[in-house]
């Protein structure tokens, strides 16, 4: 069974960083493209931020781009997102994503594991 725990949310002030981390576990983490999605109140999720499974392909959405970067580890099963320049606006529930197939390339794959998400505060 996949399993995925975001932790690292919290409140920050515009401008200021923050970093959450994923810890995945059930399965060969390796072998497996990750994601990043937000949901802020009122909205639909979106997609933040992929990353292939060897970390050489990233992808990101436009409002995050040049401010956000994500990265994993292999070796620790973790997948993280730096987080820049924060705007009120990234203010939501973060999740970590993960697909049921290996192999793939983050942005065309379909996420169907989920973590329980980590809000994300900016204060103006």
């Amino acid at each position: 069974q996949v399993q995925l725990v975001e932790s690292g949310g919290g409140l920050v002030q515009a401008g200021g960083p923050l970093r959450p981390s994923c810890a995945a576990s059930g399965r060969t983490f390796s072998r497996y493209a990750m994601g990043w999605f937000r949901q802020a109140p009122g909205k639909e999720r979106e997609f933040v931020a992929a990353i292939s499974w060897s970390g050489g392909s990233t992808v990101y959405a436009d409002s995050v781009k040049g401010r956000f970067t994500i990265s994993r580890d292999n070796a620790k099963n973790t997948v993280d997102l730096q987080m820049n320049s924060l705007k009120p606006e990234d203010t939501a529930v973060y999740y970590c994503a993960a697909p049921s197939l290996p192999g793939r390339p983050p942005s065309s794959v379909a996420y169907e594991f989920w973590g329980q998400g980590t809000q994300v505060t900016v204060s103006s």
